[in-house]
């Protein structure tokens, strides 16, 4: 009999869970394909949360005229043979998988195709297009992320197979350990649930279940706890300055092993919550998770250590977290933001307003217009008084303001 994962693998968008923003009902890319107007994308997000599930349903829209090409181990002569395959059709959909990693000469013969509509392509990666992928195919494609799959998600999907593959009933507690365990991957937590079915219904207790599967990166501690619980209490404290606190999170979160997802959380938060409060935190901790990442355990948890209680006994500010997310929305609502002419600097000769050079007045300020009309008076950043740092940022703004 084939492997679980295979035999309920998403035949339909309803069947993909957590990305209901691109394939939901009112999903992107489900309106795309019903009014018959698909257009190149790449699709991006971590292993195992259905960009592979998505682009194979894609695909089965194009019955005939759909080819895969995955960009690790192909080369160009086989995207020559598509080319010409495509030739036969008004439009062929192209899936590239890993497509990060597509050679710069494979780009260069693929782009005239997308330019020209001849391919749609369907680009996969886990890594961020932004940093990872040439521009030149980027201004080419509609960019989607998809979502991380989260613990309800799995636990839906695990009730929903139960009762699609008919099996005898499973716990809640065994569900969400299989969730937590999983790291809320998809098959990995189709697997779990499989090895779990091969108990007999008496047998099929918490503990059986962890002994059945063993433990995995994102483990749930002995009291029965979730990791991600864990996790966010360790942040919380740090966050509410109880260093003790923190490192009793931090020794418990110390038991899976997993470095990366640690470090992770540690270097967000100390540009997110100590910020400008401490700016010399975010280096020290991004030091301290890298060394640690380096020396592995048991040893790593000396860095850790460091970098937590750095954290917590931080001043704290949460300003440029804010500023930066508000900014972020503000272009989600406003259409018109054209850059005042003068910064651009185009104009020296023509007799207009010319941007002025803040070198050339006193303090090195001088009063112009930066923002777009229609941001015009709006503020972002309002700095904290929890550090010294942070307070000398608010005195010298106020003092610009006063003396311009």
């Amino acid at each position: 009999m084939k492997p679980l994962a295979y035999r309920i693998r998403p035949k339909t968008f309803d069947d993909i869970v957590g990305q209901d923003h691109l394939v939901g009902p009112k999903g992107v890319i489900r309106r795309m394909l019903a009014d018959q107007k698909l257009c190149s994308m790449i699709l991006y997000g971590p292993a195992g949360c259905g960009k592979t599930s998505i682009a194979e349903i894609i695909a089965s829209y194009y019955a005939l005229n759909s080819f895969s090409f995955n960009a690790s181990i192909d080369n160009k002569a086989k995207l020559k043979e598509i080319a010409e395959a495509a030739k036969l059709y008004d439009n062929t959909l192209l899936i590239i998988d890993e497509i990060h990693r597509m050679k710069k000469d494979v780009q260069d013969f693929l782009l005239p195709f997308v330019e020209m509509g001849t391919l749609t392509i369907v680009g996969l990666t886990t890594e961020n297009p932004y940093r990872s992928i040439n521009p030149a195919i980027r201004s080419r494609t509609h960019i989607y992320r998809l979502n991380e799959i989260t613990k309800d998600d799995i636990i839906k999907l695990l009730e929903k197979t139960i009762i699609q593959e008919q099996m005898k009933p499973i716990s809640k507690d065994i569900l969400d350990y299989i969730a937590v365990v999983s790291s809320c991957e998809v098959r990995s937590s189709l697997n779990m649930l499989e090895v779990a079915n091969m108990l007999e219904e008496e047998e099929r207790t918490l503990e059986n279940v962890k002994q059945l599967i063993g433990k995995k990166s994102f483990a749930i501690d002995e009291e029965g706890e979730a990791y991600y619980d864990i996790a966010s209490a360790m942040i919380k404290s740090i966050r509410g300055s109880d260093a003790d606190a923190a490192l009793h999170y931090l020794a418990r979160l110390l038991k899976s092993e997993d470095l990366e997802f640690i470090t992770r959380r540690l270097m967000i938060l100390a540009y997110e919550d100590i910020g400008l409060g401490n700016p010399n935190a975010g280096p020290r901790v991004y030091a301290a998770c890298h060394a640690a990442l380096e020396i592995g355990l048991p040893e790593a948890r000396i860095p850790l250590g460091y970098a937590v209680i750095d954290l917590a006994t931080s001043p704290k500010s949460n300003s440029s977290y804010l500023a930066i997310d508000q900014a972020i929305k503000d272009l989600d609502t406003l259409t018109s933001m054209q850059i005042p002419p003068h910064i651009l600097n185009k104009e020296i000769k023509s007799g207009k307003v010319e941007y002025q050079y803040p070198h050339d007045f006193k303090n090195g300020y001088v009063e112009q217009q930066y923002m777009p009309d229609a941001l015009l008076g709006k503020t972002y950043y309002n700095p904290k008084d929890t550090g010294a740092y942070e307070r000398g940022i608010k005195d010298f703004l106020k003092k610009l303001k006063e003396e311009s």
